[in-house]
Parts: structure tokens; sequence; C-alpha cells
């Protein structure tokens, strides 16, 4: 008779001691510093009706300002995965005298507040500026436009891209490089072969934390936007405009429109980098 010796199996210990504890007091710090204030705006919006939630959402001023919020946003998130893109690559692949102070610069924007952001960016763009006055004799206004809002968005969310792409790019080895430029390839082949596709999903990340970022900007921009409704009037600013004149529910209204609209705009962009990550391991 042939009898078959069964291993002994052991319970696998977590890594982590204590699931069930550590996993209700995370649930428990998400509802009470997400879920709930979240659902509060659409509670408090509730309360005007469907027909009322609707004019709100479809009136020119609301529409004006979420164009300028969103059309801003998503071009400073734009320019910043660019030239986060360059500036990442710089600091990971050269060296050269004051490395660490750029480096250390590129966190400023962290720990300035951005009230003296929004002052010192409409002080140099302004027709008067050091910078603004350049541009006066050439008919380009900066200070009080659209385009004076994508400068200070780009200036608060920019370090967002940098470090989020210098960790991967740190960590992709030269070697494969110089293996890709000893079979023939070019170097814009090994980086478009190479490089992009290990840094993609970084750089998508780096690009919706910039916009997402840049989004729910207040304080860089009500000063160098001139707050002029229907030119550059951002959906922040519309929000704190209708608390300050009592009219709350209309003011979560557009809050909760504009929380909709940034929830699906982060969703196909977690979506795309999804693709991408999937793509680059397959």
């Amino acid at each position: 008779m042939n009898l078959a010796v069964k291993p002994l199996k052991f319970r696998q210990q977590s890594v982590i001691p204590g699931f069930g504890l550590t996993m209700g007091v995370t649930l428990f710090y998400i509802t009470l510093l997400v879920m709930i204030p979240v659902s509060m705006v659409f509670i408090n919006s509730s309360s005007l009706g469907l027909r009322s939630f609707w004019e709100i959402a479809t009136s020119e001023r609301v529409l004006a300002s979420l164009k300028i919020s969103f059309g801003t946003s998503f071009l400073a998130a734009l320019v910043n995965a660019v030239f986060g893109l360059l500036l990442a690559w710089v600091l990971e692949r050269y060296t050269f005298p004051g490395k660490k102070i750029i480096d250390g610069l590129i966190d400023l924007p962290f720990a300035l507040p951005t009230a003296v952001a929004g002052i010192s960016l409409t002080t140099l763009y302004s027709p008067n500026g050091w910078i603004g006055r350049l541009f006066e004799p050439l008919g380009i206004k900066i200070s009080y436009t659209p385009l004076g809002i994508t400068i200070a968005l780009v200036f608060i969310s920019f370090p967002f891209v940098v470090r989020t792409v210098q960790p991967v790019l740190h960590g992709i080895d030269t070697e494969v490089e110089e293996a890709a430029a000893c079979l023939g390839a070019s170097r814009f082949q090994a980086f478009r072969k190479i490089i992009i596709p290990e840094l993609l999903p970084a750089l998508i990340t780096g690009f919706a934390l910039s916009f997402a970022r840049a989004l729910g900007e207040y304080g860089s921009v009500v000063f160098i936007s001139g707050n002029m409704p229907m030119r550059t009037e951002i959906t922040p600013l519309l929000i704190r405009t209708k608390l300050e004149q009592y009219d709350y529910a209309g003011g979560t209204a557009v809050a909760a429109i504009m929380l909709i609209i940034s929830f699906l705009m982060l969703l196909v962009i977690n979506l795309f980098q999804l693709w991408a990550s999937n793509r680059h391991k397959t």
C-alpha cells in the first residue's frame, strides 16, 4: 500500500500584521476626510431640484468659468509634461555645477504660499513689470488674461511631473541604450523605443497630478486673473462669490459640476495610464 505523505501547510503571515484593524482605520480615515465632504456637496446641491441645478450648470457665466478653469489647467499640465520631462532628464543624465541647487528649487512652489506667488507673478507680468513691459510694445498682454492664468498654473504645478518622472528615469539602466546604439539604433530610435515606453505611465501620472493641482488652485490665480466675469473668472472664484452672496445652494451646485467633470477627466487619464502600463508589460 502506497501512502503519500502530504506536506504540512502553515498559515502564511501577512507582511503587515493586523490587517483587519489597519483596513478599518484606513476606511474610516478616507470616509472622514474624503467621502463625507464630497457627499455633502451633492446633498446641499440636491435641495435645488434637477431643473434649477440644470439652469445653473448651463448658465453662461458658469460655462465660461469652467472653460477657463479646465482649459488653462489642461494647457498648464501639458506644458509641464513636456518641460518637466526635459528637466528630469537633465537632472538625471548630466552632472554640472549647481545641480543640487536647481534640484532643490523645483520644490519651491510646494513651500511658497500661493498668495505670494500670485502677487509676484502679477507684478512681474503686468504691463509695467520686468517681463510684461517687454511684451507690451508687441500688443501682448499677460496679466489679467487667460495667458497669465496659465503661467501661474504652470508655476504652482510643475514639480509634480519632475518628481514623478525622475525616479523612473533614474532606474533606467544606460547600458540598455548603449546596447541599442551598438545594434545600430539612432538616438531618436532609442529614445522612442526604450525610454518613452518606460516613462509613459509615470509621465501620465505626473500630468494627472499637475492637472488636478492646477484645477483646484485659487490663491495664485486670483491676483493675476483680474477676476473679470465671462473673461478671466475661474470656477473656484465663482464658487466663493456665490458663497459670499449667501447663495450656498448655487455655490455647492457649481462645486458639484466641477467635481463631476474633474472625476470623469481623471478617470479617463487613469484608464489611459492603465492602458500604457499594460502595453509596456506586454
